[in-house]
């Protein structure tokens, strides 16, 4: 398994029960991701962009 520092970021377990269920997915694409993908700025690009997807739902879940 590769060494992605990317991924830290995706880690959900910390994460209230009804915020990982929004998280996870996005963890497990990122895995994915690092997974399939040689290492490059597009994967990279594309794991960032996923970052900030992931962070926009968490805090749509806790929009008031």
């Amino acid at each position: 398994m590769e060494n992605e520092p990317l991924l830290q970021f995706f880690a959900y377990s910390h994460l209230p029960e009804n915020l990982q269920a929004h998280s996870k997915p996005f963890g497990d694409l990122a895995q994915q991701l690092v997974d399939t993908l040689p290492r490059n700025p597009e994967r990279t690009t594309a794991l960032r962009k996923l970052l900030e997807a992931k962070d926009c739902a968490v805090r749509a879940r806790l929009f008031k």
